[in-house]
């Protein structure tokens, strides 16, 4: 059963669920718009603060494609199907070298079995808490770089293993750490590069570079892992959908930076899958009003997430 049916109604459920293709639309749109405006911004103002948001904020957009190609896995984004599955795949999914039906493939076991023995993500979550330490190691490899070139590498091997091999693919798609990745790099490569080579040719030559390959390989990994560890790092490993996920209240800045597309209701959106993101804010409010606010685990703020995962342990 689904776990919002435990602390709402079907009529309560129903409008919430509701989809609209034109709230989708806005934001795919908004989404490249945002990062057309920060290339933008560097171009008129070009100066090393200037850069460094732009990589920062395009990062996120990135994390917002991903954002919003899992709405698509969830047939949210759009009314119609078709719709989901096009857009999903080829303008939030594929520029960020990610594939729709793999990453729904073990998503949807992740909403089945959350933070159980058989939750694909258990991987992830069951190493926080941690130290400190632990965590500062991970965000430099992720802020440096060397997480985002690490992962390609072994995408690209992947991609070159599985050529032709229906049954490795197969058997790939209940490998966590590349299932949501696009393992038919030849659709998914030209769309990246094609990025690339579109904001040189808009740009300056080196455009596609600084603010499409730098933001992928840093800024988004690390956003990546800080959502990974506030949704699922150090929460409850059972059953209780009230405490074996973590809603992050996120300010402007984070949301900016971090939690693009109400991502940071992750609670919410475990409590009804198909609800759309941008209904999530009203289904916390209507938890809320069941007086469930007190037993729901929420963190205020991503520092007071990262926290919990240990960030102030030695």
């Amino acid at each position: 059963m689904t776990p919002g049916k435990r602390f709402l109604t079907s009529d309560e459920i129903r409008p919430l669920a509701e989809r609209s293709d034109m709230m989708g639309a806005w934001l795919v749109v908004h989404c490249w718009g945002v990062v057309a405006l920060a290339v933008a911004a560097f171009a008129f103002w070009p100066n090393p603060l200037t850069f460094l948001l732009a990589v920062m904020i395009i990062g996120s957009r990135q994390l917002g494609l991903a954002i919003l190609m899992h709405e698509a896995a969830h047939s949210a984004l759009f009314r119609s199907r078709r719709a989901n599955e096009i857009v999903g795949e080829w303008v939030c999914g594929r520029p960020i070298l990610a594939e729709l039906h793999a990453y729904r493939h073990y998503h949807l076991t992740h909403h089945r079995f959350t933070q159980t023995e058989r939750d694909p993500d258990l991987v992830l979550s069951s190493k926080f808490p941690t130290s400190r330490a632990s965590l500062k190691r991970k965000f430099t490899r992720d802020l440096t770089g060397q997480t985002g070139v690490r992962q390609l590498a072994a995408q690209i091997m992947m991609s070159l293993r599985l050529a032709g091999d229906h049954e490795a693919v197969e058997a790939a798609n209940s490998d966590f750490a590349q299932a949501f990745k696009a393992r038919d790099l030849w659709q998914s490569f030209p769309v990246f590069i094609g990025i690339i080579v579109l904001m040189g040719l808009l740009g300056e030559w080196w455009y596609g570079l600084a603010f499409w390959l730098l933001p992928y390989l840093t800024w988004f990994q690390f956003v990546l892992r800080v959502r990974n560890i506030a949704e699922h790092g150090a929460t409850e490993v059972s059953e209780n959908p009230l405490q074996n996920v973590r809603t992050t209240l996120a300010n402007p800045i984070e949301r900016l930076f971090v939690a693009p597309y109400w991502v940071n209701y992750h609670l919410e959106h475990h409590m009804v899958m198909h609800v759309p993101c941008w209904r999530l804010p009203e289904m916390h409010a209507a938890l809320k009003r069941k007086g469930l606010g007190g037993q729901m685990r929420i963190a205020r703020g991503y520092g007071a997430a990262l926290v919990e995962a240990g960030w102030k342990t030695a």
